[in-house]
Parts: C-alpha cells; structure tokens; sequence
C-alpha cells in the first residue's frame, strides 16, 4: 500500500472542505469549472484505465452486469446525499434552515467508502492506481467544497464542521487500506474485489456525466468555458496513457 496515495487525497478532500471554512465568498463559477474539469478526468481515468481491466478480467457480461448495478447504486446512494457527489448543494430556502445532516454524511460517505475500495486491488496496468488516485483527489476537492458549504448552512458549530470534516477525509483512504490488506491475505478476496471496482466504475460513471450536464450552470447548457474543461480533464486522462 502506498501510503503517499492515501495522503494526497486525504490532503485533497481536507483542502477542498477549508476553501468554503476559510472564503465566506466564492465565485460560484469556479466550483462549476473545476467540476466539470475533475468529471471529464475521473470520466477519462475510468474510460482508459479501470474499464479495459475489468473487462479484460471479468469479461464482457460479467463485467457489464456489476458497472450497470454500479451505476443504480450511486442514484439510489444520491437520495440521501442529494447529488453532492456531483455539485448539487440543495441549500435550505429562508424559511427552511434545517438540514438533516447524518442522510447527508452518511449518503456521501458510502460513497467515498466506495471509492477507497479501487485503491486497494492490484492493477495489471501500472499507471491505473495513480491515474485512479489522481483522478480521485481532484473529484475530492469539489466534493468536500460541497459537503462542507451545506454543513456550514446547517448553523453547526465549527468544533462539529471540524470533525465532520476529518472523519469524511479518512472514509476513502481507511477504505483503501482495508481493501487491501483484505486482498494481500487472500486471492478469493483479491478476485472478489473486481466486481466492486466494476460497481464503482458504473458510480463514476453516472457522477461523471451527470456532471457534464449540470454541475450549476444556467439550464444546463455547455458554455465555452465548461467545455474547455471539460477538454482540459479529458486531455490530462490522455497523457496518463504515455506512462505505460
């Protein structure tokens, strides 16, 4: 387990969660480039790296099966965290303040504990697990940007953001962790683990594209600059290729 993987995107989701902590006032603009550029790389990643393997280890109708409950997954999983994992803030009206928490930090804790799952196989292709980890910190940026700005509307004091925080930065990396040790004591185990990255996939799947779509933007249309980051993301995910 390479331990510097699990520090950049602990690293990563800690620092998108203090942008909103520390900046009382973003440009709503920004979090709408930067999820579209972190979609179309995660979209990329999962394309070129984490899809070619499954298949290759499953087969096409094993592997297509679990990425298709993936998928369905991750939009019964949004119910309870409103589509965070793409953007979606959902912030309470004047006359409504409250917001129930735990649906939210567990829904998006599931999720994040899904994400580790991937971090902890054993690729044949040795530039998946760093694409996979890159492209899993810059989604953790927007993602805990997100988290934190509806825990902020909560009225939650700052002793509470601080450890609903921390705990949802080590979900991903303690996933991995055990998704590894698991795996290094057993080959049944290890094997196993191939249809939880399929499911996975089928998750990055529907967040990536759903980002493409809305990630904020005025009727969802595709201004110019989204579009150029979402090329920026799509072209980063390329030149991982060039590693092999």
């Amino acid at each position: 387990m390479n331990w510097t993987y699990l520090i950049i995107i602990f690293a990563a989701t800690l620092g998108g969660g203090l942008i909103p902590m520390l900046s009382r006032k973003i440009n709503p603009n920004y979090s709408i480039y930067l999820l579209a550029f972190t979609g179309a790389f995660l979209f990329g990643i999962t394309i070129l790296h984490l899809l070619p393997e499954v298949y290759h280890e499953l087969g096409g109708h094993f592997a297509g099966i679990y990425i298709l409950a993936g998928f369905f997954l991750q939009v019964f999983l949004q119910q309870f965290s409103h589509g965070m994992e793409h953007g979606h803030t959902h912030l309470p009206g004047e006359q409504h303040t409250h917001i129930a928490v735990t649906p939210l930090v567990l829904g998006l804790s599931v999720h994040a504990f899904m994400e580790g799952i991937p971090l902890g196989f054993h690729y044949e292709d040795k530039t998946a697990l760093p694409s996979l980890v890159a492209g899993i910190a810059f989604h953790k940026v927007p993602e805990a940007l997100t988290l934190m700005t509806v825990m902020m509307h909560g009225h939650l004091q700052k002793k509470k953001l601080w450890r609903i925080l921390i705990i949802f930065a080590c979900v991903t990396p303690a996933s991995a962790i055990i998704a590894h040790q698991l795996g290094a004591d057993s080959q049944w185990v290890q094997h196993s683990l191939l249809y939880i990255v399929a499911m996975v996939i089928g998750a990055f799947l529907h967040i990536s594209t759903t980002i493409f779509y809305e990630s904020g933007t005025k009727h969802h249309e595709l201004s110019t600059r989204k579009v150029l980051s979402i090329a920026l993301g799509i072209g980063l995910a390329i030149l991982t290729l060039i590693f092999e």
